[in-house]
C-alpha cells in the first residue's frame, strides 16, 4: 500500500482510539462522562492568596446509564454546586468529597438528575495550592505590585480549578478574572497585547487543550511585539533585555510550520515569569512561561524557545494519553527543538547540543533504577514528576533521531509532519506511535530497523547499543584544550576561549574531573571569572564543580545564586550536592535554603525539602 493511500485509514485509525477508561493519576470516571468546555469566572485576591468563583462545565456523556460525575480536586474548598440542562434553571446537586491523598489530592464524586449538560462549581483555592505561587512585592523585580502564576503540569491543575486532570481529556474554555487595578492578567487562551491594566479581563481558547495546559499570570507585565504574531510580556526591568534575547522568535515559527506544518494556535507570545519559576519554561498554549534565567544577553540559551515552540506541535497537539507516555510529549519535543536549532543556527550548533543531551542522559541514567530507564514507564501510584527525567526527553530524541539516520529525512520528515496532522488535537499512546510508525516506515521499508530494535528503546533498561553517538568537532577541540590545561603542558592563559558559545563552556567544564585541586580552580576562576557569571548554565556547572572540589571559596556568590532563582534544575542538584559532602556544607545549605525556601515556588520546595530533611 502506499503512502499515499494508506493516510485516510491513518486518520481513522487516530479518530477512533479506544476509550481510556481510567488515568493512573486521576480520579476521573472518564468511561462515563468527559469535560468538552470550561468556562471559569475567578476573582484574584492577593490579600487571601486565593482564587475565588466558580467553574462552570459543559459534559459530554459517554454512557447511557452514567448519573455520576467524579473530578480530580486538591485543597479546594467547595462551597455549592449546581446543575442544569441545556436551558432549564439551576439546581442544587449532591456530592462528596473522598478521603485526601497527599499526591492525588481528592475525588469530587457529584451525583446527578439524568444527565445534564452543565454543572456549576463555586470554589476557592488555600493558599498552599500546589498549581499557583503568590509573590508579594518584594520578591518581584519591580517591588510595586504582587504577582501570581500557575505550573498545572503534570497534576496541579487540580489544586485550582475542579476538573478532569487527565490529559486523555480535552476541552476548549472561557473565563473572566478580575484583579486589583494596575497589574495584567495573561492565561494560555486568545490575549489582546492591547488590554489595559485596568482589573477585568476575558479569555477563549477555541482549541481544545488538556488540563495541564491551563495557566494564569497576573502581574506587573509590559508587553513588546517581535513579529506579526509573536511577542513579549515581562516585568519593566526585564522587557527590553527579553525582547532582545528572544527577537528570533518569529523566525522560529516560520522554519517550525516549515517542516512541520502549520501552526494552528493563533499567535504565540512568551511570557518571563519571576525567578522563583520551577522549569525553565512551561508550554502553555498560545502563552509560553519562561524562566528569566535564559536570559543571558547573547540568545545562546534560546534553544528552549525553541523546545517550547515545538510543543505546538508535538504535546499540545499531539498529546501523551498519560504521563505513563511521557516521552511523547518530551522526546519528540526534544527532536523538533534540534531540528529548529540547526535550520537557523547551523549544524555545528545542533550537533552540540545534541552532544550534550546525549551525555546529559548518559548521566542521569547512572541515577536511576532499570525500571525508569524504559521510554514507556510505568507511573502507577507514584507521582508523575517521577518521570520527568533525561530519558523522556533525552533517550527519546536520540530514538527520533536514530530513526531519522535509518530511513533518511526523506522518509522521516513527512513521517513526523504526518504524525502531528493525523494525531491532531488528540491524545495517543506508545501503541499508537508503534502502529504508525510500522505502517508508514517500517513495512514499506524493511530491513532498515527492526522490531527487536525498537522494543530495545521502549522497554529496555539503558541506550540499545545500536545507537550512534553524535560528535562535535567543536567539543573535540574544546576537550584537547583542557587536557592540555589538565597535562601541564598548556597554561591557563593560553587557553583560547573568546569564541566559545555557551555549549562549548558546558563541555569544558563538564570535562573537569570532580578531583580539582583549589589551585587550580582558582586559576580557573581568576582568569575566567566564573565565580558569579550571569550565564545561569555555565554558573550551575560551575558550583557544581567547586562543591565536589570542596571550594569555598565560591560561597558567597552560590548563595546569592541560589536565593535569586528558584528554577529546579538548578537548585535542587546543587543541595543534593551540598548535603551529600556532610557538615559543614549541609549547614551552609540549609542556612541558605532558609533565606530561599520562602520564595521558592511550592513544586521546588517539595522537591528539596526532603533533601535537607525539613
Amino acid at each position: 500500500m502506499t503512502m499515499l493511500r494508506l493516510f485516510p485509514l491513518l486518520a481513522l485509525l487516530l479518530m477512533t482510539l479506544p476509550v481510556h477508561a481510567r488515568d493512573p493519576h486521576s480520579y476521573a470516571n472518564l468511561d462515563q462522562v468527559r469535560v468538552s468546555h470550561l468556562n471559569l469566572d475567578l476573582l484574584v485576591d492577593f490579600e487571601r492568596e486565593q482564587l475565588r468563583g466558580f467553574a462552570d462545565l459543559t459534559l459530554d456523556w459517554r454512557q447511557p446509564d452514567a448519573r455520576t460525575l467524579v473530578l480530580d480536586s486538591r485543597e479546594l474548598s467547595i462551597g455549592q454546586i449546581w446543575v442544569t440542562g441545556s436551558d432549564g434553571p439551576w439546581r442544587a446537586a449532591q456530592w462528596a468529597l473522598g478521603e485526601s491523598d497527599p499526591l492525588f489530592g481528592q475525588a469530587l464524586t457529584i451525583e446527578l438528575p439524568g444527565q445534564p449538560k452543565r454543572i456549576r462549581i463555586e470554589y476557592h483555592t488555600a493558599p498552599t495550592a500546589s498549581g499557583l505561587q503568590w509573590l508579594a512585592p518584594e520578591l518581584t523585580a519591580s517591588g510595586r505590585h504582587p504577582f501570581l502564576f500557575s505550573q498545572s503540569q503534570a497534576i496541579h491543575a487540580r489544586s485550582w480549578i475542579p476538573i478532569q486532570d487527565a490529559p486523555a481529556v480535552r476541552f476548549t474554555y472561557d473565563a473572566q478574572i478580575r484583579t486589583p487595578a494596575g497589574v495584567l492578567a495573561r492565561m494560555s487562551a486568545a490575549n489582546d497585547p492591547r488590554d489595559a491594566a485596568d482589573g477585568r479581563y476575558r479569555f477563549s481558547m477555541t482549541q481544545p487543550i488538556p488540563s495541564y495546559l491551563l495557566a494564569i499570570a497576573v502581574g506587573e507585565l509590559e508587553f513588546r511585539s517581535l513579529g506579526a504574531r509573536s511577542g513579549i510580556y515581562a516585568e519593566p526591568a526585564l522587557i527590553e533585555a527579553a525582547a532582545h534575547e528572544f527577537a528570533d522568535t518569529e523566525q522560529m515559527i516560520e522554519v517550525s510550520e516549515s517542516l512541520y506544518g502549520p501552526y494552528r494556535w493563533g499567535r504565540y507570545d512568551l511570557l518571563v515569569l519571576p525567578a522563583s519559576f520551577p522549569f525553565g519554561g512551561m508550554e502553555n498554549p498560545r502563552l509560553t512561561f519562561l524562566t528569566p534565567t535564559v536570559i543571558a544577553g547573547d540568545r545562546s540559551l534560546v534553544a528552549l524557545i525553541a523546545h517550547e515552540l515545538a510543543h505546538s506541535w508535538s504535546g499540545n497537539l499531539v498529546t501523551n494519553v498519560d504521563w505513563n507516555h511521557f516521552w511523547l510529549n518530551e522526546g519528540f519535543t526534544s527532536y523538533v527543538e534540534n531540528r529548529i536549532v540547526e535550520a537557523l543556527y547551523g549544524k555545528r550548533r545542533a550537533d552540540m547540543e545534541r552532544v550534550l543531551s546525549q551525555r546529559s542522559l548518559h548521566q542521569e541514567l547512572a541515577e536511576l533504577p532499570p525500571v525508569d530507564q524504559h521510554l514507556v514507564i510505568d507511573l502507577h501510584g507514584r507521582d508523575p514528576d517521577d518521570g520527568m527525567s533525561a530519558v523522556a526527553y533525552d533517550k527519546g530524541h536520540w530514538l527520533l533521531h536514530t530513526l531519522e539516520q535509518r530511513f533518511g529525512r526523506e522518509l522521516f520528515d513527512p513521517f513526523l509532519r504526518n504524525w502531528f496532522d493525523r494525531g491532531a488535537f488528540a491524545s495517543v499512546d506508545t501503541d499508537d506511535f508503534v502502529r504508525f510508525l510500522r505502517a508508514e516506515l517500517m513495512d514499506p521499508h524493511p530491513g532498515r530497523f527492526s522490531a527487536e530494535e525498537l522494543n530495545a528503546w521502549l522497554y529496555q533498561p539503558g541506550v540499545p547499543a545500536h545507537a550512534i553517538a553524535t560528535r562535535s568537532e567543536a567539543f573535540e577541540a574544546v576537550d584537547a584544550q583542557r587536557d592540555h590545561w589538565l597535562a601541564g603542558t598548556l597554561a591557563v592563559d593560553g587557553i583560547e576561549v573568546a569564541d566559545w558559545s555557551t555549549q562549548e563552556w558546558l563541555r569544558f567544564l563538564d570535562g573537569l574531573p570532580d578531583d580539582l585541586d583549589g589551585a587550580q580552580l582558582e586559576q580557573l576562576d581568576e582568569r575566567f571569572k566564573l565565580t558569579g557569571t550571569g550565564n545561569s548554565e555555565v554558573a550551575f556547572l560551575w558550583y557544581i564543580k567547586a562543591i565536589r572540589a570542596g571550594h569555598a571559596p565560591i560561597r558567597p556568590r552560590l548563595n546569592e545564586f541560589l536565593v535569586a532563582i528558584g528554577r529546579r534544575k538548578f537548585v535542587l542538584p546543587l543541595y543534593q550536592e551540598l548535603a551529600k559532602r556532610g557538615e559543614p556544607e549541609l549547614e551552609f545549605a540549609r542556612s541558605v535554603y532558609a533565606q530561599a525556601r520562602p520564595g521558592y515556588h511550592p513544586i521546588t520546595r517539595a522537591s528539596v525539602d526532603p533533601v535537607l530533611q525539613r
